[in-house]
This record gives C-alpha cells, structure tokens and sequence, in this order.
C-alpha cells in the first residue's frame, strides 16, 4: 500500500477524468505577455489560496498539484495541459533555471518516485498546491524546494 501512495504523488488519477471536464476553459492568453500571465496567476491565487490538498482533486474541496496547474492553465489562459505530473513535465519545452519567466512550470524530485509541479510567478516565487499548506506560494530559493529542483518547462501559445 505504501509503494501505490508513494507512486501516486500528483499523478494521474482515474476518476479525474469526470471532473476535467467541469473545469471551464477561459480566453486564449499569450503566454509571453508576462505582466497579463503574472496578475492571471495572482488572481487565481487570491481565489484558491489555501484550498487544502487532495490527491486526484480538481475543486475548492481539495486539489493536488498537478491538478492545480492544469485547473489555472486551462481556466486562466484557455490551455488545456496533461492533467499529470509526468506527462506535464514532457509539455512545452525545456527552460533553465536562470532563464524562468513567469508562468513556466516548475518541477521538484519530492522523493524516489515523487514529482511535484508548480507555476512560476517571478522574483524566484512559484505558486503550487503543498501537501502541507495547501495552495501557497513558496520561493524556489527555499532549503527544501532548492534541494528538489529538477526542472521547468515553458509551454507555448
């Protein structure tokens, strides 16, 4: 049991699949436009701080990372994203660390098989759904989000 819970992380849920689709899709955003990207993202994050986690969530109820990346990519910007982790961190392309703009994703090793996403903002903060505080912004600077860097991706519009 400990090994599936391990594996699951913010990773594809089966039920998710019926909630996708409640999730309604906004206007079309250029993405490179990063001070529309930027109020966006503080905007959804003055609706959904706080919302606690939840494995497989998608609503106010509960969401998981993943889930909060593809909820605000597709509500937001009208980009409808992979809804796990693994198959978001093989959209878009490859970005380095001191290359960052706002609205890359940014991921972290959170363990052996775990994987975690969040959006960057700017000024080295990224919001993200925490298993521990729910959704929050963090700094990538952190001793605990440095060390689990793995990388980011910027995706396309």
């Amino acid at each position: 049991m400990l090994v599936v819970v391990a594996l699951a992380g913010c990773s594809h849920v089966p039920e998710r699949e019926a909630e996708q689709a409640k999730v309604a899709t906004g206007d079309r955003v250029n993405l490179g436009d990063s001070e529309l990207v930027k109020k966006k993202l503080f905007a959804q994050y003055g609706r959904w701080k706080g919302t606690k986690y939840e494995i497989g969530g998608l609503s106010r109820s509960g969401i998981d990372c993943s889930g909060f990346v593809y909820v605000t990519f597709k509500s937001q910007f009208g980009v409808v994203l992979p809804i796990s982790t693994e198959l978001q961190g093989e959209s878009g392309r490859s970005v380095e660390k001191d290359q960052l703009r706002t609205g890359d994703l940014v991921f972290f090793k959170t363990g052996f098989f775990d994987r975690h996403v969040g959006i960057y903002l700017a000024s080295g903060r990224f919001m993200h759904a925490s298993t521990s505080r729910g959704v929050t912004i963090s700094r990538l600077d952190e001793g605990y989000w440095k060390s689990a860097y793995w990388k980011a991706r910027r995706i396309a519009t």
